[in-house]
């Protein structure tokens, strides 16, 4: 899952960047309004958090745009020192999915970002289960059988995206770009890396499923011989 951060306060957009990405999102973050829309025109972002108070566009023309026809709908927490009721109810009103008032605890943020992506339908479920494996995003654990493995960020952030695409194909220019914001550029290799290493584990665990490379356009879960359906 891929965030776009847009909070002018440099501090601030540091924290928001390195906890979201402890909590296995990637993250773009950008300081202005308009370097919001340029990112939201170049990038597929699952989730927007946005501050009102920036130096260019106010934060509710961002949000205006995003609720256009032309603009992309995507679930919005607004950040904001605003406290008074009607600033709150335009920011609903102009498209917010929740509104956090400045100072607020990271952990707060992180649970109400995971709120409205289930409520968007961009997360359908807490655990996600296929075969004999069981995988929890908010912990980043995969269990085989009874045992469990807390992943490492990037392991677990594609593990996940397998987990949602299967039995579809997780393109590969889709799944670097889940993976990596735009400040941590990947290199060429580093998603053959992560398949490896996931593959190993997979098998080490007795897994029924595993990663089957589709040449030249992705990965997917696929079982092992002999083994079907969904669980």
């Amino acid at each position: 899952m891929k965030i776009l951060v847009v909070e002018d306060h440099g501090e601030l957009r540091a924290l928001l960047i390195e906890q979201l990405e402890r909590s296995g999102f990637a993250v773009d973050g950008v300081a202005t309004g308009g370097q919001a829309l340029t990112a939201l025109h170049l990038n597929n972002y699952d989730a927007i958090v946005l501050d009102l108070g920036l130096p260019d566009i106010d934060g509710m023309q961002v949000l205006r745009r995003l609720a256009s026809p032309s603009g992309q709908r995507l679930p919005c927490i607004v950040l904001t020192a605003r406290d008074a009721l009607d600033s709150r109810v335009a920011g609903l009103n102009a498209g917010a999915d929740d509104y956090i008032l400045k100072p607020f605890d990271m952990s707060e943020l992180i649970a109400r970002l995971r709120a409205v992506l289930r409520r968007a339908g961009n997360i359908v479920e807490e655990t996600l289960a296929l075969y004999n494996v069981t995988y929890d995003p908010a912990c980043m654990q995969m269990e085989v059988c009874g045992r469990v493995e807390v992943l490492p960020r990037r392991e677990a952030m594609l593990f996940e995206e397998l987990m949602r695409a299967a039995p579809r194909i997780a393109v590969k220019d889709r799944l670097e770009q889940c993976l990596y914001g735009n400040h941590e550029p990947s290199s060429q290799n580093a998603i053959e890396a992560l398949v490896s290493r996931l593959r190993r584990k997979l098998q080490q665990f007795g897994a029924d499923v595993r990663i089957e490379t589709v040449r030249g356009v992705g990965y997917r879960l696929s079982p092992q011989a002999g083994k079907s359906g969904r669980i």
